[in-house]
């Protein structure tokens, strides 16, 4: 009894943004195409990026570890392994700021790159002349602890997820070695201005973001809308 024939596909190679490693990696398949669906139309954040996982594992032949990849690592690699399989353009739409009409933009998704803050957020705070904190990029295996729904802890889950180490004169605490109750007393009682100085951390890490430009089709307007994370690729 004869075989069907077996199906090759395209290899490409890309380098993960936070390390330089390279990595190839190949199309997803409809078996991928499914899951991510399924996820999808759950709306289930939680299933959504455990499934973006499998198929970043799959595509790169099991040779990246989606759990030990930053959230920008993740968002990146998904968009190559998108234009690789469904195509390098997206049809967006867009609201015209100047008339309210809608318009079909169409987005190249190789000239999406990530953006690195001009000024690299500080690392090591000092929180008094003996004691400090060193932050450091949350990985996607962290991130899957944080998107529990209507968790009470969820805010010193994300602040004690970016704290790398505590240390003192004598010591140096990590983190994810720690009594999560010791290291949530300690973020309770962080100043503002400490809290102010993580938030900024927070807010200056690396993401995928681009600007469309586009003439609106009934007004004539030109507007200008800046996409910022995976999501605003696929509207």
């Amino acid at each position: 009894m004869n075989t069907l024939p077996k199906l090759e596909t395209p290899t490409y190679s890309t380098v993960v943004p936070s390390t330089g490693e390279k990595v190839e990696y190949r199309p997803f398949l409809v078996k991928e195409e499914k899951i991510l669906m399924i996820a999808q139309e759950s709306n289930d954040n939680a299933a959504t990026l455990k499934a973006l996982k499998n198929i970043i594992k799959a595509c790169t032949f099991n040779k990246l570890n989606p759990s030990k990849c930053t959230t920008y690592d993740i968002e990146y690699m998904f968009l190559k392994l998108r234009a690789a399989s469904v195509g390098e353009t997206a049809e967006l739409q867009f609201k015209c700021e100047e008339c309210g009409e809608y318009n079909t933009v169409e987005v190249n998704l190789n000239d999406i790159e990530i953006a690195y803050p001009e000024n690299k957020p500080e690392t090591d705070i000092k929180l008094t002349d003996s004691v400090g904190i060193q932050l450091k990029e949350v990985l996607v295996d962290e991130v899957e602890t944080l998107t529990e729904v209507n968790d009470p802890n969820s805010f010193t889950k994300a602040i004690a997820a970016v704290i790398d180490v505590i240390y003192d004169e004598d010591n140096v605490y990590k983190v994810s070695e720690t009594n999560p109750k010791e290291v949530a007393e300690f973020i309770d009682n962080l100043s503002h201005t400490h809290l102010e100085k993580i938030q900024e951390f927070i807010e200056n890490q690396p993401m995928l973001k681009h600007t469309v430009e586009f003439k609106c089709s009934k007004c004539g307007h030109k507007n200008e809308v800046e996409l910022v994370g995976l999501q605003s690729f696929f509207i």
